[in-house]
């Protein structure tokens, strides 16, 4: 008995390793023309673990990764707190003019791409001058991806990790969305209001379908997204990089992934059978992923984030 006693506290003492404690802690960023709000997640260890900044999605999705348009999915939550038990810190956080950053640009006309990559920059700066922390590494999803790519350089990141990043200028995705959406002659008006955006004009010449999306207010931030182009962001890295890409994402294809691959052609890519753009497993069909949409308890899929956290401890120590 006393044997299966002291079997059991090593068993206890060994799980206790394995899974350390979290503090988990509001994190601000004042820029200097607004305060952001985020959250920290910080593994108590010994040494000062590798810290990841997550970076959220095109539109008003938060530090969870929840955009009012669809509800609450926590899947950028579900991934922090996945890496914190594998001993990884992390910060991620509202965007300015998103939830609890709103008030940092409580007018969306003055949104761009540019300002983002200016804050996730400054996030990174405030990080790497913390001594709690050890290498740094962006994430971005989807859109989140691009402000990595660009952002990666003057950040001093270690390594960057595209999950659903597209491949493709953002303006070229969308002629192909409208033409399998509008009818010939919306189409055309919707190409010529994308021409003129790429050209940096704004217009009010927006066909009813398309005022939600091509708003005016929303004009700049679309302006400043059409300069970019994703693969050749990419191709700049001089850091390792990683490409999630989900087999069954309808919003981002696994084109789109290769294209960054050939960019950047020492990047690692992983295909994961299942994942959709929410990160989750699901069917490939459209109107069976609603739930992946809209349940915030369904889990991450389980080779994003083994793939995620194995290439973070296979980096070079800082």
């Amino acid at each position: 008995m006393p044997r299966l006693f002291a079997l059991l506290l090593l068993f206890c003492a060994t799980f206790a390793q394995a899974a350390p404690s979290v503090l988990q802690r509001p994190i601000d960023l004042d820029t200097g023309h607004g305060v952001l709000h985020g959250s920290l997640l910080l593994p108590q260890q010994a040494t000062p673990p590798p810290v990841a900044l997550i970076l959220a999605g095109s539109g008003p999705t938060d530090r969870d990764g929840n955009n009012p348009a669809s509800g609450r999915i926590d899947n950028l939550k579900r991934l922090a707190w996945l890496l914190a038990g594998e001993g990884i810190a992390s910060v991620r956080y509202d965007k300015r003019g998103v939830a609890a950053s709103q008030p940092a640009a409580p007018d969306e006309r003055d949104l761009s791409v540019e300002g983002y990559v200016a804050d996730a920059v400054a996030w990174a700066q405030q990080l790497k001058a913390d001594p709690r922390f050890g290498r740094l590494i962006l994430i971005g999803h989807s859109e989140g991806a691009l402000i990595a790519s660009l952002a990666a350089d003057q950040a001093g990141a270690s390594a960057v990790i595209s999950l659903a990043g597209s491949g493709r200028p953002v303006a070229d995705v969308l002629r192909e969305q409208l033409a399998q959406r509008l009818q010939p002659a919306q189409l055309a008006r919707g190409n010529a209001l994308l021409d003129r955006l790429q050209a940096g004009q704004s217009s009010l010449d927006v066909p009813t379908p398309l005022r939600e999306v091509f708003r005016p207010t929303v004009q700049p931030y679309l302006i400043s997204l059409f300069r970019q182009d994703p693969a050749a962001a990419f191709a700049r890295l001089k850091v390792p990089a990683l490409i999630v890409q989900g087999r069954n994402d309808v919003q981002v294809e696994v084109g789109d992934a290769e294209r960054l691959k050939a960019a950047k052609p020492d990047a690692q890519l992983a295909l994961i059978d299942g994942m959709n753009h929410m990160l989750r497993i699901s069917p490939r069909a459209m109107h069976l992923q609603r739930d992946s949409y809209l349940n915030p308890e369904l889990p991450l899929a389980r080779e994003l984030g083994q793939r995620v956290v194995e290439f973070i401890h296979q980096l070079p120590s800082a």
